[in-house]
C-alpha cells in the first residue's frame, strides 16, 4: 500500500489460463479410520465440536483444513504424499450434521455405513453454492481466517449472517490425543524402534568401508520399516545427510547430490513412518568411525538440551516457547545455537507436523496440555562440515501437585 499498490481479487486463477498441462485433481481412495485406532467415533466427535459451535452462538462452522476433516470424520485418504489426507471441504452444523464436499469417486461402498445419515456427500463444485445458502439462511457462522482462503471468507462476509472469526474448532481436540491414540502411538514407536535398531546395526557393520551412500541408507531404513505391522508409508521424505549434507537442516538426497558415508564423518538421518495406529518422527546422528573432539562436544551439548526437554516439569498454562531455552542452554554456554524450532506437534496417523502447539523461540502457540504429542529435536549445524540432531517424540503428561 505504501508503494501505491493494492491486491485485487479475481474470479479465475491466471495460472489456470497458461498451465495447460495441469494434472487433474487426485482421486485416491478414501477409507474409514477404524475406531479401534481413533478411540472415538465420528458421531461422538461431531457432537463434541458441534456443542462448542453452539456455545459460541454460531449455527455452523466451515472447515477447510483437510486434517481437521480427516480427524472429525475418521477418514484417511491418499491425495497428499506422505500424509493420509483427502482433498475436501466440510460444513459442520450445530445439530452435529455435516456437509462433506468431496469427489464421490474416492468413496468406496463401505463408507456409507461409516458416515451414516449424519454426513451428506456433495460434489466439490457445489461448495460455493452451499456457502451462499449458508450466509443467507443462518445468523452466525464460524470461520478460521488463518486457515480459510480469502475467497471463502469474502463469500461468507457478503451475506446476512454475522461472521465469527475463531480458531479451527478441531485443532485443539485433535492435538490432545485420547488414551487409545496414545497407546497406539507407543505401539507404533515400538515397531518403528525395532526397524531403527536393525538399521543402526546394519549401518554400523556396512558403513566403515565408504561403500554405503545416502540413498542406500535411506532405502535400507525404509525396507526395515515396511516389515512392521500396520505400516502405511513414510511420514515425510527421509533426511539422509552424510558429512557436510548433515548441516543442511532439510536436506533431501537425490541422484545428483548422493554421496557416500565416509569414515571420520557424522551421518544424520531424520525419518518417520505412518502406521494405522500412529505417526513417527525420529532423528539419530551416527559417527562413522571415530568422531573428532569437537563433534563429541557438540553432540554432548545437543544431548543435554534433549534431556532437559524430556525431563522438564512446568506449570499448567505453559507454552512451548517458555521451555525452548532449556534445549539451547548448553549450546548457548559455548556461544552456539540452532536456527530451527525445538519441537512440533505430531498427529495420530495424520500430519507429522501438527499444531496448535510447538516448542520454539516464539511464545506463539497453544499451551501444552496432557495428551499432546510433541517432538523434542535440538540440534547443531556447522556449515559445510556436519550436522547433529537428536529427536524423539514425547507426550505431555500431568503430574500431581506436591503435598
Amino acid at each position: 500500500e505504501s508503494a501505491g499498490s493494492s491486491l485485487i481479487a479475481v474470479d479465475r486463477n491466471p495460472l489456470d489460463s497458461v498451465w495447460t498441462t495441469q494434472p487433474p485433481p487426485p482421486i485416491s481412495p478414501v477409507a474409514a479410520h477404524d475406531e479401534r485406532f481413533a478411540g472415538q467415533g465420528l458421531r461422538e466427535k461431531c457432537l463434541q465440536i458441534a456443542s462448542r459451535i453452539s456455545e459460541s452462538g454460531s449455527e455452523a462452522t466451515v472447515l477447510t483444513m483437510t486434517d481437521s476433516i480427516a480427524w472429525l470424520l475418521n477418514l484417511r485418504g491418499g491425495d497428499v504424499e506422505f500424509t493420509p489426507l483427502a482433498m475436501a471441504f466440510a460444513i459442520l452444523h450445530r445439530d452435529s450434521s455435516v456437509d462433506l464436499f468431496i469427489d464421490a469417486r474416492k468413496l468406496g461402498p463401505d463408507l456409507g455405513s461409516h458416515l451414516g445419515s449424519q454426513v451428506a456427500i456433495h460434489a466439490p463444485e457445489h461448495f460455493g453454492a452451499a456457502l451462499n445458502r449458508l450466509k443467507d439462511e443462518t445468523k452466525q457462522i464460524q470461520i478460521d481466517p488463518a486457515t480459510a482462503n480469502d475467497w471463502i471468507c469474502r463469500q461468507l462476509a457478503e451475506g446476512k449472517a454475522k461472521l465469527i472469526e475463531a480458531t479451527d474448532p478441531c485443532a485443539l481436540p485433535k492435538a490432545i490425543k485420547n488414551s487409545v491414540e496414545l497407546d497406539g502411538t507407543r505401539a507404533a514407536h515400538l515397531r518403528d524402534g525395532v526397524a531403527l535398531t536393525r538399521f543402526l546395526h546394519w549401518i554400523n557393520n556396512a558403513s566403515e568401508n565408504g561403500q554405503i551412500t545416502e540413498i542406500d541408507a535411506a532405502d535400507q531404513l525404509e525396507t526395515f520399516r515396511r516389515q512392521g505391522k500396520n505400516f502405511q508409508g513414510l511420514s515425510f521424505p527421509t533426511i539422509s545427510g552424510a558429512g557436510n549434507h548433515g548441516a543442511i537442516v532439510h536436506y533431501r538426497v537425490d541422484a545428483a547430490s548422493n554421496r557416500p558415508l565416509l569414515p571420520g564423518e557424522l551421518y544424520l538421518v531424520d525419518s518417520g513412518a505412518q502406521y494405522l495406529d500412529g505417526t513417527t518422527d525420529v532423528t539419530r546422528t551416527i559417527a562413522v568411525g571415530k568422531p573428532s573432539e569437537e563433534m563429541r562436544d557438540r553432540f554432548t551439548r545437543v544431548l543435554k538440551g534433549h534431556i532437559a526437554i524430556a525431563t522438564a516439569l512446568f506449570p499448567v498454562g505453559t507454552v512451548g516457547g517458555q521451555l525452548d531455552t532449556l534445549a539451547r542452554q548448553a549450546l548457548w554456554n559455548a556461544g552456539l545455537d540452532y536456527e530451527h524450532g525445538t519441537g512440533h506437534g505430531v498427529g495420530s496417523f495424520l500430519n507429522v507436523h501438527e499444531g496448535p502447539h510447538r516448542i520454539s523461540k516464539s511464545l506463539a502457540g497453544a499451551p501444552l496440555k496432557p495428551g499432546m504429542i510433541v517432538s523434542n529435536e535440538p540440534g547443531y549445524y556447522k556449515t559445510d562440515a556436519y550436522g547433529i540432531r537428536i529427536e524423539n517424540l514425547v507426550t505431555v503428561v500431568e503430574r500431581g501437585r506436591p503435598e
